[in-house]
C-alpha cells in the first residue's frame, strides 16, 4: 500500500467521526462538511510519515478550523442571530443511507445544541472534546492555546451551562416517539385545535429560522396555544412532513 493509499483509507475510517465533531462544534452539517474538508486538504499537503495517531491529528485539524469559523461568527453581527438555530438532522422516517442513520443515532438533542450556540468558542471546543469525545486536557490546551488547568475550566464553565441537558434524548423510546408524532399529525391535519394542545409539552418553545434571505420568516413562540395556533395555520397553506430529527422528542411534543 502507498502512503497515498494509507492517508486515503485513514481519512475515509475517521470521516465521520470527524463530521460528528465539526457538526457538535458548529451546529451546521455545511460548515462541518468544509471544515472536514479542510483537514483532507491539509492532511494531503503534510507530510504525515511522523504521525503516530491519524486520527487523532485530523481532530486536532479539524478542531482548529472549527474554533477558527466561531471566533468568526462572533465577529459577524449582520446574521439574525437572536432566532438562530442549528442545522437539524433530518431523514425519511424509512430513510435507510448508513452515513445518515449513523449520524443520527450519534447526534446530541436540538436543545443541547441550543445552549451551545450561547457558549463562548473556546467553552464549546473544550466541552464538545472532552464531554462527548474524551479528549485529554492536555490536547485540548494547545488547540484553545492555554493551559490544560485553564481548558479543564472552560469545560467545567460549559458544563455548568448545559447540565440538565442530557445528550442521550436520542436513546428515548423510538416507537413511542413515533405514536406521538402520529397524535400530532393527525390532530394537526383535522384542525383539532384542543388534541393539539393536548398533545404539546406547555412549555413547548417553536424557534423558526428564515436566516438572510428570509428575515421576516424568523421568530419565537412560546407555550402550547401559540404553537398549536401557527401549526394549524402551516398544516392549512401546505403538507406536514414526518422526519427523525437529532434529539427526538426535544422538538416539543410530549414523550412520555
Amino acid at each position: 500500500m502507498t502512503e497515498s493509499d494509507w492517508l486515503t483509507e485513514g481519512f475515509e475510517s475517521n470521516r465521520g467521526r470527524l463530521r460528528a465533531v465539526a457538526y457538535r462544534m458548529l451546529g451546521s452539517l455545511a460548515e462541518a462538511d468544509d471544515a472536514v474538508q479542510e483537514a483532507w486538504l491539509r492532511l494531503s499537503r503534510s507530510d504525515a510519515s511522523g504521525v503516530d495517531n491519524l486520527g487523532a491529528w485530523l481532530t486536532t485539524i479539524v478542531a482548529r478550523v472549527c474554533l477558527n469559523v466561531l471566533r468568526a461568527r462572533n465577529t459577524r453581527r449582520e446574521e439574525p442571530l437572536d432566532v438562530h438555530i442549528p442545522d437539524l438532522v433530518i431523514s425519511r422516517a424509512d430513510g435507510t443511507d448508513p452515513e445518515e442513520q449513523a449520524l443520527l443515532a450519534d447526534s446530541v438533542g436540538l436543545a443541547l445544541h441550543v445552549v451551545l450556540e450561547t457558549l463562548t468558542p473556546a467553552e464549546r471546543l473544550a466541552f464538545v472534546l472532552h464531554d462527548m469525545f474524551d479528549l485529554p486536557f492536555d490536547e485540548i490546551a494547545p488547540i484553545v492555546g492555554s493551559s490544560a488547568a485553564n481548558a479543564r475550566q472552560l469545560a467545567s464553565r460549559a458544563r455548568r451551562r448545559v447540565r440538565g441537558v442530557s445528550p442521550q434524548a436520542s436513546q428515548r423510546d423510538i416507537a413511542r416517539q413515533r405514536e406521538v408524532v402520529d397524535a400530532f399529525f393527525a390532530a394537526a391535519h383535522r384542525g383539532d385545535f384542543d388534541a393539539l394542545v393536548a398533545v404539546l409539552d406547555p412549555g413547548v418553545v417553536l424557534r423558526s429560522d428564515g436566516g438572510t434571505a428570509n428575515p421576516e420568516a424568523s421568530m419565537v413562540l412560546h407555550g402550547a396555544t401559540a404553537v398549536a395556533t401557527r401549526t394549524l395555520r402551516t398544516a392549512h397553506r401546505s403538507a406536514l412532513k414526518r422526519a427523525r430529527v437529532a434529539g427526538g422528542c426535544r422538538t416539543g411534543v410530549r414523550c412520555a
